[in-house]
């Protein structure tokens, strides 16, 4: 297909959602490894200095702004300020990354106090679903993270996790970019705190399960 990456852009483009990659292949008749090469040669054309960029994420494709241009955008734009993440739900959300699929119980068995009101506010976000219930006494939620935690952490699945040390990094500088949104005010979590203690643990024990295993 001579002009897929131009279709490819359209259809992107055009959806605003996610666009499956597997759609593409199915519907154009072409090979996963054809999309592959368009899709790279796009992300190249929406470099660095493009105000456009193009998201490819559990194999889905997406076009977002640029962060770097997210002042200007909030200039003109004037979008609607989500509800700042504070430093329970970053807890419970790196909890969540970390040890998918998780119950409330087991999140707060980590945390020490109760998750309620973070979890609820993850959920709001889309950062976090219900992906299940534990086979056990009251059949309890479980929890994983979602398609627009792996946009906002800029990881292509949750296979590419990265260690809790550069997960908190990429924290901050999510909050540093989006200063206005829902990273606003955000607070470092302390190296020396217990909380810290354990889910550096978790990163280093707990073997992430792939979404296929999900």
């Amino acid at each position: 297909m001579e002009n897929l990456e131009s279709v490819i852009e359209s259809v992107v483009f055009v959806a605003g959602e996610p666009v499956l990659i597997s759609d593409l292949c199915y519907k154009f008749e072409v090979k996963p490894k054809e999309v592959e090469t368009a899709v790279k040669n796009l992300q190249k054309k929406y470099n660095e200095k493009s105000g456009i960029k193009l998201l490819c994420f559990n194999n889905k494709l997406q076009f977002s702004s640029n962060p770097e241009n997210v002042d200007y955008v909030t200039a003109v734009l004037n979008p609607i300020r989500q509800r700042n993440l504070t430093k329970a739900t970053l807890e419970t959300i790196g909890i969540i990354a970390y040890k998918q699929p998780v119950t409330r119980m087991e999140i707060e068995e980590v945390r020490g106090v109760n998750s309620d009101y973070a979890i609820n506010i993850l959920l709001e976000h889309k950062l976090i679903e219900i992906v299940g219930h534990k086979e056990t006494v009251g059949k309890p939620a479980l929890f994983g993270t979602t398609d627009e935690f792996l946009k906002r952490f800029s990881i292509s699945s949750i296979g590419e996790l990265p260690d809790y040390n550069e997960l908190l990094e990429k924290i901050q500088k999510i909050k540093e970019t989006y200063s206005d949104s829902l990273f606003n005010r955000f607070e470092p979590v302390l190296q020396e705190s217990d909380m810290d203690k354990k889910l550096e643990e978790i990163s280093k024990t707990e073997t992430v399960k792939t979404d296929e295993e999900l």
